[in-house]
């Protein structure tokens, strides 16, 4: 077998993040993220993200599927490039007017635990069978992409109790600023072309479904309505084993192709299931 790169066959993460669920999680991590107000500011002030939204929304699964499905040398390159870009750009407080950076540990650790948290919790709530002790494993394997951000993995979280008091320590300084709205109404509608409102309206159940799965205490900070209880539960499972219908050789291709490389890698032992998991 080839360089497993990161992660690997055997990792939780290997199997969770090929899930098709992973479109509606990447989603919901951003209307968390969001929430914290130096670092949407500071993602407002440098992205691009409403002239590009494909691009910008591309840029961050590669970077992920790179991290996850790449050879070590390709998931190395690609964080320092991300570290570079880091390095260099500069946010302002909207509150004090401080200079924010946008490598400050403390922001790479939220973005990193609202990514990682959201992709976990909405993927297993969508159906993906992942127990107490392998969401655990899950957070601790995730050590490793927070470590190529240039944070010490050993103040990272590593399980569901320290991601949940991670959460609650952060909770106070969370708050629905002016960019956090701009950032909600984005995922609702993100294509501002009037001719492209058709493809909105076609998106609008999935923006709103990824924003109803975010935690209860996180849709009480951003003050929306969201979907009914009954209504995710149907909206997730139908989505995802509409997905999962999709040949394994097409759905692996896509969004990259970073999975289906990686089984050309590895063999066809290292494609992505669920039941791997079994007994581990």
């Amino acid at each position: 077998m080839g360089d497993e790169g990161l992660f690997g066959p055997r990792t939780v993460t290997w199997h969770l993040h090929a899930d098709p669920a992973m479109w509606i999680a990447g989603v919901c991590s951003l209307y968390l993220q969001a929430l914290h107000p130096r670092a949407v500011a500071a993602v407002v002030q440098n992205s691009r993200f409403q002239d590009d939204p494909l691009g910008r929304l591309m840029r961050t699964g590669n970077f992920v599927g790179t991290t996850v499905y790449g050879t070590t040398a390709e998931a190395e390159k690609a964080a320092e490039r991300v570290r570079a870009v880091h390095r260099k750009l500069r946010g302002t407080d909207r509150q004090t007017g401080a200079e924010i950076r946008l490598d400050e540990p403390e922001l790479l650790l939220w973005v990193h635990c609202a990514e990682v948290s959201s992709f976990a919790g909405v993927v297993r709530r969508a159906g993906f069978p992942l127990t107490a002790a392998q969401l655990d494993r899950y957070f601790d394997e995730q050590r490793r992409s927070a470590a190529l951000v240039g944070l010490d993995p050993a103040a990272v979280p590593g399980s569901s109790r320290e991601m949940a008091a991670y959460f609650a320590r952060m909770r106070p300084q969370l708050r629905r600023t002016e960019d956090s709205d701009l950032i909600y109404r984005f995922l609702h509608r993100p294509f501002a072309p009037w001719w492209l409102l058709p493809v909105n309206l076609g998106y609008l159940p999935l923006g709103h479904l990824a924003y109803s799965v975010l935690p209860d205490w996180a849709r009480r900070v951003h003050g929306r309505p969201a979907y009914s209880p009954p209504a995710i539960a149907l909206g997730l499972r139908s989505f995802r084993a509409a997905m999962l219908a999709v040949p394994d050789e097409l759905r692996f291709r896509y969004p990259g192709g970073h999975v289906q490389r990686a089984v050309d890698r590895l063999g066809r032992e290292a494609l992505p299931n669920p039941a791997a998991l079994t007994g581990r």
